[in-house]
């Protein structure tokens, strides 16, 4: 499928990430679907795309006519069954099998040129696509948290991508607004794979008391980092950004320098994880 083929876009999960997403679709002109199973989700994902568009408002990025535009261009569904568009772009919870049963459903349901893209941000394509039974429309197109504002994608192939495939879905992140980057298939790929050290790191640093989550934060920040590595743990989701290292360490084969922390752990085993839930390594009631 050719950019000037698309014309709808479907989101699986309300979530941040996929109302973010969804958000950057409608703008473009696009219509949009997001899907989930969890009314709640849909409600909060309208709320969030709206508030977003009002921020943008009140400084000037976006103004009245296109907010409505865009909230005009999307739509929300419960039943997976009605997810049929040119382009569905999946951001769900990290784990492969989850993946693989929600394509799976949406290749059947969906025409042969539906590009079906990824926004997983360390398991790898290949994977993804073994258990798909065309795995060369399968595509990672990964945006980054909060996906309405950060303005990079990678956009990843696994071995049986079709490169057009792959092409389009570059340019039409561009169209998004995104700098798209083409990305080979690897575990965390590009930015999660250099940056799972600013994490990893810091957590070591806080497990053996040199300094505290605070002390941490304060010093990055004060090196030039716009945010330190807990805020914006807590900005991601420390649930989410947990997974993401649990995944990556999976797949290095337990190499030490991708061991998860025990104190990130904890904080996900008590329901901390950020500003999602009001407390994470900072407490945001």
């Amino acid at each position: 499928m050719k950019l000037n083929e698309i014309k709808s876009i479907g989101i699986v999960g309300a979530g941040t990430m996929g109302s973010g997403i969804a958000q950057m679709s409608a703008m473009a002109g696009y219509k949009t679907t997001i899907f989930d199973i969890q009314e709640a989700a849909l409600d909060k994902a309208k709320t969030a795309v709206t508030k977003n568009l009002d921020k943008g408002i009140d400084k000037g990025k976006v103004n009245s006519v296109q907010k409505e535009a865009c909230l005009a261009n999307i739509s929300f569904i419960s039943d997976l069954e009605e997810l049929k568009a040119d382009v569905i772009i999946e951001a769900v919870v990290e784990k492969l099998q989850v993946k693989i049963d929600i394509f799976s459903q949406l290749e059947k349901i969906n025409s042969d040129k539906t590009i079906l893209a990824t926004n997983t941000s360390s398991i790898p394509i290949t994977q993804i696509g073994a258990g798909l039974q065309k795995p060369e429309r399968l595509v990672g197109m990964h945006f980054f948290n909060p996906a309405h504002i950060m303005k990079l994608v990678e956009v990843i192939s696994g071995a049986a991508t079709n490169p057009e495939i792959a092409a389009t879905t570059k340019s039409l992140a561009e169209k998004m607004g995104k700098k798209a980057v083409m990305a080979k298939d690897s575990p965390g790929f590009i930015v999660n794979r250099v940056a799972r050290h600013f994490y990893v790191e810091s957590l070591k640093i806080a497990e053996e008391n040199v300094a505290n989550f605070e002390q941490i934060d304060r010093l990055v920040e004060s090196s030039g980092f716009k945010m330190g590595p807990f805020r914006l743990m807590d900005l991601i989701g420390v649930d989410t950004n947990f997974s993401v290292t649990k995944s990556m360490f999976e797949s290095f084969y337990h190499d030490s320098k991708f061991r998860p922390s025990r104190i990130q752990q904890q904080k996900v085993d008590a329901g901390h994880h950020g500003r999602k839930s009001g407390k994470g390594f900072y407490d945001y009631n």
